[in-house]
This record gives structure tokens, C-alpha cells and sequence, in this order.
């Protein structure tokens, strides 16, 4: 018997990538076509069972709660923790209405008001099964039961072990599974905007071939994953982190709007000030709640991470902003440009080791960009100076020559050395620029066959600050 038990993180992770990643990566339309389906099914599933299952309440039960629902219970310590974390549990479910929010732009005009009549229709829909579900769990007495999911026990109660009952299954599987496209709706925009200030990377501000933010869908896509296979895919773990995050985002909403009715103070501020007021006191306390209920699952990790990441935020706006003001032109450096009349030269240097088409190819180039050229070849013995000179004097390429003596066979150190020499030797306005040649084999595997000499030379130089550095690359064709 086939059996899925255990593959539960490789799922998730085939359910990612395979399927959330992809189809956002398609665009706005092409995920809203692919993922309506599996949600009206699940809607339509629970529509069923809700309103069967009232029916069945009333004309064939006789009572509505089940009797020992209202046992008494004593109300000792142990019982509020289970309390307030079945609390902490439930306002998980409470969110993803502030993806409609942050998606107000994805809207067709007016946008706001469209906004607000899914937001209407959302809380509608999940108050009736909210209502619903909680009403069939009292009437037959649903006690917790491992590895069965309540859904589970009351569809068994209402329809049985028929077609229905895996219908429902399936659709919950599939619709829990596509929960997570909230995050992609919503994530990826918010990441723009934050980008756009200056607190995350830029390129996670730029729209991708098909109008998304790919770049978002990506890193969200990542992060995710590294969190389904750090937590093993559970359940309990992962809800704490991601209530916390989102509750303690409705909080600092909620006050950042009393904050701004008080300073606009228009007509009837007071009300809309004690609305937003009491808004963030209870997701305040929802975050007290689910913080010390689930502290030991993972809380403790949004209470590192967040302060953390605005660390991180404010970081990379000062790296940006110290960027802006390094590449900017200031009036004073324009005029006294202006000012000078001293003429620049252009000093263009040629390492050559043997030479080969490649160096041939390379001094040509040379030359078309500079009049003043140095080839520069560092020898060490007799032997390599004279060939090279034989050929340069066959050559004749009105090119001048510079032999370095490196007796103990450092070939980099000497020639670094002049360069830094002709450096300190220029003047003001004269440029320096090296260009290295280099052959680039037709397959990969064999450059793992020959030196990266001039890799090594590239990286040493382009560190320098009054060094310009280039390649001419000569592709062989076999």
C-alpha cells in the first residue's frame, strides 16, 4: 500500500517550487486562473457540510450541543495554557485579510473599492464557516484524536466514509496548499515598496518579464523553504512564527493609524482613533498571548529575527545612501574640471607571457584605444627574454617592449611592481588602463587544464583605485 507518511517535507517542497514558485512566476492572471478552482471546490465542500450538517442537527438530533460539552471543568493553570494557546492557534486563522490590503494596486478600478468588497466577502465567508465548523465540533463532541483531523471526524459524522468525505479531504488537502499563494500575493509587493526606500536589496523592486516581482517570488520561495526543512514541516512550530510576524505587524498598523488621525484631527478622528485604538490593543495582546503559549515552538526565534532585520534594514539604506553621495557630482568638481587645461595622456599596458595570437590579437586592440602602449614581459632567464625579443623585433608592431628580471620565478609580484611604479609616476589627469589577454577554450572542463594567471591579475588590479582593467578574450574554436 502506497503510503505518504514520512515525505511530508519533500511534498511541501514540490508544492513550492514546482507549483507556487512557477505559476506566480507566470503572472498575476495566469496564478489567479490556476488556483480558483481548488478554491471554490473547498468552498463549495464546506458550504455542503455546514448547511447538511445543520440540517441533520435539527431534524434528527435531539439536542443541538452535546450535553457533556457543558461538564464542568475545573479552571486550574494547566487548562487557561490550553486555553489561551487553542487562542493563539485560532487568530493564526484570523489572518490573510491583510493581503488584500497590500494588493489594493492588483485591483481593477476603483481599487479601493473592489478592495473592500473582497474584504467583505472574505469575512463573510470565513465567519460562516467559522460559525459553522465550531457549532458541528460542540454538537458531536470533537475531541482531539491522533493523527485525525476534526474536519475529518465531523464530515465522518455528517456524510461517512463515502465519495464526499475524500472529496472534502482532497479539496482541504489542495486549499491548505494554495494558502500559502497569500503570502506570494502580497509578499513580493511589499518587498518592492520597501525596496523603493532604500531598506532591501533594489533588484527586488524591478517587475520581471511578465509584470511580477520575480525576484520577490524567488527569495520568498527560498526563505520558505529553508524554514520547511529547519522546522521538518511541522505544523505547531511554524504557525508561532508566522502569527507572531503578522500580529505584530496589525499592532504597529493600528497604532501608526491612532497617530495619524491625531495629527490630521479631521471630523470624527475620535471615533476612527478609538477604533484603530482598540484594534491594537487586542493584537497586542494577541502577541503577548501567542508569545508566552508558544515560546518553546519557535517564538523566540520572530523575537531575535525581527529586531534583527531592522538592524539589517537600516544597514543596507546606509550603505545606499553612502553610495549616493560617493557617486554624486558636486558643482564645485564640474568647475574646476572646466578650470583645468592641462592635457591627459592614456598609458595602456600589455602583460605578455609567450607570444601567442592571443597577445597579437590584444596589442592590436591596444592600440586602437591608446597611443602610449607598454608591453610588459617578466622573464626568468635568459632563454624566455631572448624569444621574446626575437619575436617582437618579427613582429614589428611599433609597440615598446619592457622586460622584468624575476630570477626566483615570481612572475605577478614584478609586474604588479611596475604597474604601481608607472601609477605613482602619472600625472594627474592621465589614465592607466591594463588589458589582459586571455583564450577562452570551447569547453568548460578545459580552462580546468590551464593556469587563471590572468584571473589572478584581474582580481589583484581591479582593486587598485587608479587602474582601469580589461580583458580581450580569444575564443578557440576546437
Amino acid at each position: 500500500m502506497l503510503t505518504l507518511t514520512g515525505h511530508e517535507v519533500s511534498m511541501d517542497l514540490f508544492v513550492l517550487f514546482i507549483v507556487l514558485m512557477l505559476v506566480n512566476l507566470r503572472g498575476v492572471r495566469e496564478s489567479s486562473n490556476a488556483f480558483v478552482l481548488p478554491t471554490y471546490a473547498f468552498l463549495f465542500g464546506m458550504l455542503c457540510l455546514v448547511i447538511y450538517g445543520m440540517f441533520k442537527v435539527f431534524t434528527q438530533s435531539t439536542y443541538l450541543v452535546h450535553p457533556a460539552t457543558f461538564a464542568a471543568q475545573p479552571l486550574n493553570w494547566p487548562v487557561l495554557f490550553l486555553i489561551l494557546r487553542a487562542f493563539a492557534n485560532g487568530c493564526s486563522s484570523m489572518t490573510g485579510v491583510e493581503a488584500i490590503a497590500d494588493s489594493v494596486p492588483m485591483f481593477r478600478q476603483p481599487e479601493s473599492q473592489n478592495a473592500k468588497i473582497t474584504t467583505y466577502w472574505m469575512a463573510g465567508i470565513l465567519g460562516l464557516m467559522f460559525t459553522g465548523i465550531t457549532f458541528l465540533i460542540m454538537h458531536y463532541y470533537i475531541l482531539p484524536i491522533p493523527d485525525v483531523t476534526a474536519l475529518s471526524q465531523i464530515v465522518e459524522h455528517v456524510f461517512g466514509r463515502n465519495w464526499f468525505y475524500f472529496y472534502i479531504q482532497i479539496t482541504t488537502m489542495l486549499v491548505l496548499y494554495l494558502a500559502a499563494n497569500t503570502a506570494y500575493n502580497g509578499l513580493p509587493i511589499l518587498l518592492s515598496i520597501i525596496a523603493k526606500d532604500g531598506y532591501m536589496p533594489r533588484f527586488l523592486a524591478t517587475r520581471g518579464e511578465r509584470l511580477t516581482y520575480s525576484n520577490g517570488i524567488v527569495v520568498l520561495t527560498i526563505a520558505a523553504a529553508t524554514l520547511i526543512v529547519v522546522y521538518g514541516g511541522q505544523i505547531d512550530h511554524l504557525i508561532s512564527l508566522y502569527a507572531i510576524g503578522v500580529f505584530v505587524s496589525f499592532t504597529i498598523a493600528q497604532t501608526s493609524m491612532v497617530v495619524h488621525w491625531r495629527r490630521e484631527r479631521n471630523p470624527g478622528w475620535q471615533i476612527r482613533a478609538g477604533l484603530n485604538g482598540v484594534g491594537a490593543i487586542a493584537t497586542g495582546l494577541v502577541v503577548v498571548i501567542i508569545t508566552v503559549t508558544k515560546f518553546v515552538h519557535g517564538a523566540w526565534m520572530i523575537l531575535v529575527f525581527i529586531p534583527f532585520m531592522i538592524y539589517i534594514f537600516k544597514k543596507i539604506r546606509g550603505h545606499y545612501e553612502s553610495i549616493s553621495q560617493q557617486l554624486s557630482v558636486p558643482p564645485e568638481f564640474v568647475a574646476k574640471e572646466k578650470e583645468q587645461s592641462t592635457e591627459s595622456k592614456h598609458i595602456v599596458i600589455v602583460p605578455v607571457s609567450t607570444p601567442t595570437r592571443v597577445v597579437f590579437e590584444t596589442l592590436k586592440y591596444a592600440k586602437v584605444i591608446g597611443d602610449n602602449v607598454i608591453a610588459v614581459h617578466v622573464a626568468n632567464n635568459e632563454e624566455s627574454e631572448n624569444k621574446i625579443k626575437a619575436k617582437w623585433e618579427q613582429w614589428d608592431l611599433k609597440v615598446d617592449l619592457v622586460v622584468l628580471h624575476s630570477p626566483y620565478r615570481l612572475l605577478m609580484n614584478p609586474l604588479i611592481e611596475y604597474i604601481e611604479s608607472i601609477d605613482n609616476s602619472k600625472g594627474i589627469n592621465d589614465y592607466i588602463t591594463v588589458v589582459i589577454p586571455e583564450f577562452e577554450t570551447k569547453k568548460w572542463w578545459h580552462r580546468l587544464l590551464h593556469n587563471q594567471t590572468g584571473w589572478i591579475l584581474h582580481t589583484s588590479l581591479i582593486l587598485r583605485e587608479n587602474v582601469i582593467v580589461t580583458t580581450v578574450p580569444y575564443r578557440l574554436k576546437e
